[in-house]
Formats: C-alpha cells, sequence, structure tokens
C-alpha cells in the first residue's frame, strides 16, 4: 500500500493555495496536539503534520516535492521521513536495479555500450550538467564530496501558536509553556518528552508575529543540530476591543445625558485608567483618538474610543415620568428612520 502523500496528511488537493495549507495546519494541530488530544498517537500524528506543513509551506521546498513525487525512483523516506513518498537513495531500500531495468530496459548492462553510467544521474535531474568522465572519476566522487561537505541535515523547524493577553503586550511579560518536543537518544532514536519552556513576550508585539525559540525544534534524522520553534503570537483581549497592527478600537457605553451634555468620565483601558471628555451632543459610533495609547510598539499605536449611547433600565414610576417629560421636551425632533 502505497504511503500517504504530505496532501493526504493535511487532507487538501494538490492544487491547495497558501492560504489552504495553513487552514487545514492549524485545524489538525488544535486537533491532535498531545496537550489535548486524547490519541495515543497523537505525538506521532502532530510530527507527520509538522513534517507535511513544512515542505507544502515552502514553495521551493512544495515544488522540489511535486518534482520527486512524480519521479519514477521516489520511494519512502527520502523527503522529510517516512510517509512522503520521496527517493531514498541507496542504502535505504528505496533504490533498486529493478528500477534501473524498468527505466532503461534488460538490454542495457553495465558495460554493453548503450549504458552509461551518467544515464542514471541524468534520470535523477542532474541540473542538465554532463557526468562525462574526467582523469580520475570513478562515478562517485563528484556526489559523494558534494554530501559529505553538507554535514547532516538540521532538525526541521516546528510551528505552533501562544496566546498572550494584551496586558502582557502592554507591558511585557514572562510565560511558562509546556511542549512535547522530540529529542534523540543514545540509541539514535528520537523520543518525545515534555518540556517546560519559558517565553519571554516583548513588551508592544503585535498580532502575527513570532518569537523564535533556538534548538526546540524537531531532533535531526542524522545526527544534527535541532530545528527552531516558532511560536506566533495570538493576542486575546475583551469582546468590546479590536486590534488593527498597533491600533487598539474599545467600544465605550456612555449615557444619554453623557452624550448630550458632555461630561468627564473615568475609562479603563489597556493603557490603564483615562480621563476622557465626552464632547457634548456625541452620537453612538463617533471616536475618540487618544494619541499614542495603543500598543506600545517600537512606533506606539493610537487608541480609539468608539462611543456607545445605553439606554438606562426604567424600573420606577418616578422614571417614567421622567422620561415622558423627556418626550414633551424632545416632541419636535424629526429622526429618519
Amino acid at each position: 500500500m502505497a504511503e500517504k502523500s504530505f496532501y493526504d496528511v493535511l487532507g487538501i488537493s494538490k492544487d491547495a493555495t497558501e492560504a489552504d495549507i495553513k487552514k487545514a495546519y492549524r485545524k489538525l494541530v488544535r486537533k491532535y496536539h498531545p496537550d489535548v488530544s486524547d490519541d495515543p498517537k497523537a505525538d506521532e500524528k502532530i510530527a507527520e503534520i509538522n513534517n507535511a506543513y513544512e515542505t507544502l509551506r515552502d514553495q521551493d521546498k512544495r515544488a522540489e516535492y511535486d518534482a520527486m513525487q512524480s519521479n519514477p525512483f521516489a520511494r519512502q523516506g527520502g523527503f522529510g521521513g517516512a510517509g512522503a513518498g520521496g527517493f531514498a537513495g541507496g542504502g535505504q531500500g528505496g533504490f533498486r536495479w529493478e528500477d534501473i531495468k524498468d527505466q532503461f530496459g534488460e538490454g542495457a548492462p553495465f558495460g554493453s555500450g548503450s549504458f552509461r553510467f551518467d544515464d542514471i544521474f541524468s534520470a535523477f535531474g542532474g541540473g542538465g550538467q554532463s557526468t562525462s568522465r574526467q582523469p580520475g572519476f570513478d562515478g562517485y566522487d563528484h556526489f559523494g564530496s558534494a554530501f559529505k561537505d553538507a554535514g547532516p541535515a538540521p532538525g526541521q523547524d516546528q510551528h505552533a501558536e501562544i496566546n498572550v493577553s494584551l496586558d502582557s503586550v502592554y507591558q511585557g511579560d514572562d510565560y511558562s509553556i509546556k511542549l512535547n518536543v522530540p529529542t534523540r537518544q543514545a540509541n539514535g532514536s528520537v523520543a518525545h518528552e515534555q518540556k517546560t519552556l519559558k517565553i519571554k513576550i516583548p513588551k508592544g508585539i503585535t498580532e502575527g508575529k513570532q518569537i523564535r525559540l533556538s534548538g526546540q525544534g524537531a531532533a535531526s534524522m542524522g545526527g544534527g543540530k535541532n530545528g527552531d520553534l516558532f511560536l506566533k503570537v495570538v493576542i486575546d483581549h475583551p469582546d468590546n476591543i479590536r486590534l488593527e497592527d498597533t491600533d487598539v478600537y474599545q467600544t465605550v457605553n456612555i449615557t444619554p445625558w453623557e452624550a448630550a451634555l458632555g461630561e468627564k468620565i473615568n475609562v479603563t483601558t489597556p493603557a490603564g485608567t483615562l480621563g476622557v471628555t465626552i464632547p457634548k451632543d456625541s452620537k453612538s459610533g463617533s471616536h475618540l483618538r487618544i494619541k499614542g495609547k495603543g500598543i506600545p510598539a517600537k512606533q506606539a499605536g493610537d487608541l480609539y474610543l468608539t462611543l456607545n449611547i445605553v439606554n438606562p433600565e426604567v424600573t420606577t414610576e418616578a422614571q417614567q415620568q421622567a422620561f415622558a417629560a423627556l418626550k414633551a421636551s424632545f416632541a419636535d425632533t424629526k429622526i429618519s428612520r
């Protein structure tokens, strides 16, 4: 049975857009994250999901992966580990003499004159360059030295999200998170262990920015350096607040008389409690701009207070009479409905 492709792992089609890939990845991470999933194979699935995402989110890696998928010599394990459906190379069970015979035919043995060692490498897309024999060339030196100089491949970078409060963004803060981190064992295998990582939330960071933790990504399969962990910042805030980059919009309820007469009120904002003067004859939906009181980034944003006029609850006869008197006072008022 063929191994699942990266597209199958993420549950997307081969023509999926970058947005489709990101959406599918975030949905799967929420479902299988070991901290919330009851699936006994959650660790393995998360590793598989991250592996697929890291390849398909990168245009160059995705193009290379697609090319390897269509290569007649492609086998398991060559592109990001098992399940990738990629080319494994000699010594890993992916390169077979039968494949060469299928590609070049039975009547093309070595030394027959109709088959050359160079032809094997041209089948793998050698960049259009010939491997014609130079003095001393044995058919392996050119390729072997290239792989040797490259050294062991590092582990893949991992991506996750971290939810932080708006107060932490205004002041800066320290967070602790628990993650299942892949680590290499003494016997060379990779296991997952739970680690507590301390995260510094920089003051003024904005939604969508990433915090990089060096060496906290996936372990290298070849003994190289670990990948990095990138945490995308998601800012939690009350429902009456919305964010636009460094600008903060906050809805503030006011009474009809505060809107009509104009009064100074105290408002609790992410920047602290602020004294604000309501202009006379204010309307619902109008904005009061407080410069420099948005997210305190390098260039601080502004705080916009959106006024929302709220009628008081009428519970007594005296209050009903007061509203009746108000109605009489504004009998000539015309309102577009």
